[in-house]
């Protein structure tokens, strides 16, 4: 791959973080980059053009837009996630970097890997604590505008990490210390209000 550092660091933290949000759509979108032949995928990410794999993510990516816009079942879909999401954005940022590193490629797999599934586990935390404690809103439209936020910041993001990664960066910082901030304090409220509703059970 003909990528410099910048772009290869730019383009695997997209990948991770991306894949935390929405990782079917990421699958589809860099699975359309490759075919239509916008980026040089490494041939071990070339598989995501084929046809057959465009087209399962692009189903499963139209299920996730449908679940994720639904109170309840967006955290039921978050919760099977965890299991999936997390690995999958470690794998395939170590697919990227590995296939760019050549002969180096396994130990820079492994430490993209951990890079990799660190942001896309920050992600996905930030996104399933923080659509739990919208549900417990009575009114639909925070927990709406949140699933539209995380559409459109995926392919916002992995536009940026191509085509601006020197923008990417700064924004990407913001949205990492936004998340975390979510994550701490939507776990608060949720236990918080997890006693709440203990206490009368308990008396």
């Amino acid at each position: 791959m003909n990528l410099d550092a910048t772009h290869l660091l730019a383009l695997a933290a997209a990948l991770g973080w991306a894949s935390g949000l929405r990782l079917y759509l990421t699958v589809l979108l860099v699975g359309i980059a490759g075919h239509w032949g916008w980026v040089d995928l490494p041939p071990s990410l070339q598989v995501l053009g084929s046809p057959w794999v465009m087209a399962c993510a692009a189903v499963l990516a139209l299920v996730e837009f449908g679940a994720d816009k639904i109170p309840l079942v967006d955290s039921a879909w978050d919760g099977l996630h965890t299991f999936i999401r997390i690995p999958a954005g470690a794998a395939l940022v170590a697919s990227l970097v590995s296939g760019w590193a050549g002969d180096q490629g396994q130990a820079w797999g492994v430490v993209a890997a951990l890079l990799g599934g660190g942001l896309a586990a920050t992600a996905h935390a930030a996104k399933a604590s923080t659509r739990a404690a919208a549900n417990t809103s009575p009114e639909p439209f925070s927990n709406l505008g949140l699933s539209l936020l995380g559409d459109v910041a995926v392919p916002g993001m992995l536009w940026l990490a191509w085509a601006h990664p020197l923008l990417f960066f700064p924004l990407l910082a913001l949205a990492l210390a936004v998340m975390a901030t979510l994550i701490w304090f939507c776990f608060k409220f949720l236990r918080a209000l997890l006693r709440r509703v203990r206490r009368p059970a308990s008396a």
